[in-house]
């Protein structure tokens, strides 16, 4: 029995206890600095503990971490060094879905100075399951050429001029329109400029435009460089979403003020729950001395699992980090630093997670 300590009762980390306490193997415990939400957020999940916990309490951490197999941070990006740390210090396996490149950076600084558990930042949608996708088209050449990474969390019925509502975090969402992106061109790593590179991409016959974002590459750019001539990651949008947010950034300058934006969508975008995530991966390159084209694409759309609805990015999410963990749990021997791209794709698919990005329905 793995014992798993999930920190953070938002909506990605109760989606996360859902599907961890429904596969076989898994003893969850859930921990947020809301007692009530923690509670809320089991309801009905026979077995798993929900308590209080405030991560700036190093005493407090330390003790709820005694004796578990591993942690998954669903805390807000900000919280990942403490919990990390902490890890560190009671030798427990670590696991974030974080975007933020300095986060991931410290936490692989600290992964370098322990080797006898691992820890794997950045197992989410984007980076994380994108990565895996990306890795399962490369393994399928013998030489890459370019590597297009596309991904678009978004609502099934946009009705305002974004052509967008809220799904997921909005702070994450400012954050990647703001910071500049890692891609490889001609074999080496460089930075390009967010909001830039728009493109049209047709998915299932439906048409997108995508642009450049950051963070949800990954460390694929440093993993393959020298290696793929090109590599980029871009976010896909309905038509018309990019211009009005380059007005937002540019002409108005939110760009240098990210929480006036932040709080301005809170405002006037409206979340939903309906709402789905797409995945598509696109790889050009030689097999056996021709050239070819590999392709893949997943659609993920809320569902229930057991009595409760999840959205899209809830779902895609929680899979993406519980795969990546019950894939290093099981093969047992990653430690230190783990990178998303070093897991299996096909264990992950076999794991109990992997359904969840499968392509037929599935009875969950």
């Amino acid at each position: 029995m793995r014992k798993v300590l999930v920190v953070g009762a938002g909506r990605v980390g109760r989606t996360i206890v859902h599907m961890l306490a429904r596969a076989e193997g898994y003893e969850v415990e859930l921990s947020d600095s809301r007692p009530e939400q923690a509670s809320e957020a089991v309801t009905g999940l026979g077995g798993v503990t929900a308590f209080g916990g405030d991560v700036s309490d190093k005493a407090q951490l330390l003790n709820a971490l005694k004796g578990k197999d591993a942690v998954i941070s669903a805390a807000p990006f900000v919280a990942n060094p403490q919990i990390a740390e902490a890890a560190a210090e009671t030798g427990v396996n670590y696991f974030d879905l974080t975007e933020d490149v300095k986060v991931t950076r410290f936490v692989k600084e600290l992964a370098e100075a322990t080797d006898d558990v691992a820890f794997c930042p950045q197992c989410g949608v984007a980076p994380g399951f994108i990565t895996l996708a990306g890795t399962h088209i490369i393994n399928q050449f013998d030489e890459v050429h370019s590597l297009t990474l596309r991904v678009g969390a978004l609502p099934d019925q946009p009705n305002n001029r974004l052509k967008y509502n809220l799904t997921w975090s909005t702070a994450g969402l400012v954050n990647e329109y703001i910071h500049p992106c890692e891609a490889l061109r001609n074999g080496e790593v460089t930075m390009v400029a967010p909001l830039e590179g728009k493109e049209e991409v047709i998915v299932d016959g439906v048409t997108y435009e995508a642009f450049t974002t950051s963070g949800g590459v990954g460390t694929l750019c440093h993993t393959y460089a020298g290696k793929i001539r090109r590599l980029d990651y871009k976010t896909m949008r309905y038509p018309g979403h990019l211009e009005l947010i380059r007005f937002l950034m540019e002409d108005l300058r939110f760009r240098d003020h990210p929480e006036e934006l932040e709080k301005i969508f809170h405002r006037s975008i409206p979340a939903t729950r309906d709402d789905f995530t797409l995945v598509s991966v696109r790889g050009l390159g030689t097999v056996d001395g021709r050239l070819e084209e590999r392709t893949f694409w997943r659609k993920v759309e809320g569902h229930r699992i057991g009595g409760a609805f999840f959205t899209g990015i809830e779902i895609s999410t929680a899979a993406g980090v519980c795969g990546v963990l019950h894939a290093v749990l099981e093969d047992g021997t990653a430690k230190g630093f783990v990178r998303v791209e070093d897991v299996s794709y096909e264990r992950f698919m076999d794991s109990p997670f992997g359904r969840y990005y499968g392509r037929r329905e599935i009875d969950m």
